[in-house]
């Protein structure tokens, strides 16, 4: 049996194996992808298409995504209870990986979603909960087993994942609920994600780990990222972490770089909502062809970026790369905006759709290793899950701020203002980093002497 297995022998742990934690992270994040594929992109643009209003669906959308901006809620119990036999993090990837999947089956009871918009957003809100504390766990046993130099091209492991899974739930799934129904595709959703859940219950963090819970005290070891021995699992009190989160999270440097990490994401998402309902309800697109090329193309290309962007910030300062690629956002925002009368020709509006799904990976795998490596030690996962719970509000902004705002101005308008928003970032951060560069240098040639 898998359970009685000599530490040493067992093949699937974590610590151990390079190809493994790519396999592991990436699949662990299309389970994220596909939901939110299936919710904010298919069955938003299925909502356009049957005629719901645009501040319904950023309505939808909004509650359906709420539970990710409270992430930061999840990081300090992550990090105060995790001295498990099972492992540090995954009794709370499997528990929660169980949960969302049940909560997935509540979708069935939907008959209709175009006459229960909100109904539906409410189901989506139960799965968010449970999804988004699976997110945090998942992102607290990333920072503990994966080794700092394997960081850039982990990230863009799991963006990868994130991204297909986005592109399976959007493409797939829109033809799905067109061809078979909402209840069809519910419940395909449901069983991938409980099948998913089954592989990750072989999965160990570490050697000394084991497959089942014990009711035994796990042993304290010294702390380690980088070997396969036994980790600390420190019992810190929630006073000692919230003192530390808060001192990590109101860093001036910290609140600079992540003040524009936020800036560019509201940015991308303000300017993604109205432009996927624009080519809908303006242009005459039908929402299975949105939500096609958007989960084919737009995927492919954003799985792509994803992982070369990886290796490049391992390889260059991803400071550098956070400064580049705000940069390209701020240029295509105002360019492509400024050329919104030619969206009219296909081949333009394609374009520009496919270049939108390229931006977000290429913030996310700028950004990640550079919010990782702030974070301070003892409350990683707790600030590292703030950091992305305010992404994720971001999201959820983006989507109600777009949905309002169509009833007042124009697409174009809106994405002029968001190139403006990327702007602000960009500045931003070259000159948080290009300032901290300059201190960080006058500190280490005041210790070499």
């Amino acid at each position: 049996m898998l359970t009685t297995l000599p530490p040493t022998t067992y093949p699937l742990t974590l610590s151990r194996s390079r190809l493994l934690r790519y396999f592991v992270f990436f699949y662990l994040y299309v389970m994220q992808g596909i939901p939110a594929g299936f919710s904010l992109t298919a069955l938003t643009n299925y909502l356009a298409a049957e005629g719901i209003k645009p501040k319904v669906i950023g309505s939808f959308a909004a509650i359906a995504g709420l539970p990710w901006a409270f992430q930061f809620i999840w990081g300090p119990l992550i990090d105060r209870y995790q001295n498990s036999a099972m492992g540090r993090r995954k009794p709370w990837v499997i528990g929660t990986q169980c949960l969302a999947g049940l909560a997935s089956l509540g979708l069935l009871f939907v008959q209709d979603p175009a006459k229960h918009v909100i109904t539906l957003a409410w189901f989506f809100f139960t799965h968010s909960v449970f999804a988004a504390i699976q997110d945090a766990s998942v992102d607290a046993m990333a920072i503990s087993v994966i080794p700092e130099d394997e960081r850039g091209r982990v990230n863009a492991f799991m963006r990868a994942g994130f991204l297909i899974g986005t592109g399976v739930g959007a493409a797939v799934f829109s033809q799905l609920l067109r061809t078979y129904g909402f209840f069809n595709a519910a419940l395909v959703q449901s069983l991938l994600l409980l099948a998913l859940t089954a592989l990750t219950f072989f999965i160990r963090e570490r050697p000394d780990d084991q497959l089942l819970p014990s009711v035994k005290r796990q042993p304290l070891a010294p702390r380690s990222v980088s070997t396969d021995g036994p980790l600390e699992r420190p019992e810190h009190d929630f006073r000692w972490l919230f003192t530390e989160l808060f001192k990590g999270l109101f860093a001036r440097r910290s609140l600079l770089l992540f003040g524009s990490v936020v800036a560019a994401y509201v940015s991308i998402s303000l300017f993604m909502r109205g432009y996927n309902y624009h080519l809908i309800h303006t242009l005459g697109w039908t929402d299975t062809s949105v939500s096609g090329l958007t989960g084919t193309y737009g995927m492919l290309v954003a799985t792509a970026v994803a992982l070369a962007g990886g290796y490049v910030a391992d390889r260059i300062s991803p400071r550098l790369l956070l400064v580049i690629v705000l940069a390209m956002v701020a240029v295509y925002l105002l360019v492509f905006n400024s050329l919104s009368a030619q969206w009219v020709q296909r081949e333009v509006a394609q374009t520009g759709l496919v270049a939108l799904y390229f931006m977000d990976p290429s913030i996310s795998i700028a950004a990640m290793p550079v919010l990782m490596a702030i974070c301070r030690p003892g409350v990683e996962g707790s600030q590292f899950t703030t950091y992305m719970a305010f992404i994720n509000l971001c999201d959820i902004a983006g989507s109600y701020l777009a949905g309002h705002a169509q009833e007042y101005v124009s697409v174009p308008t809106i994405g002029l203002f968001a190139g403006g928003l990327a702007v602000v970032a960009m500045l931003t951060a070259l000159f948080t980093i290009r300032h901290y560069r300059t201190v960080d240098q006058a500190h280490d040639s005041v210790a070499t002497h």
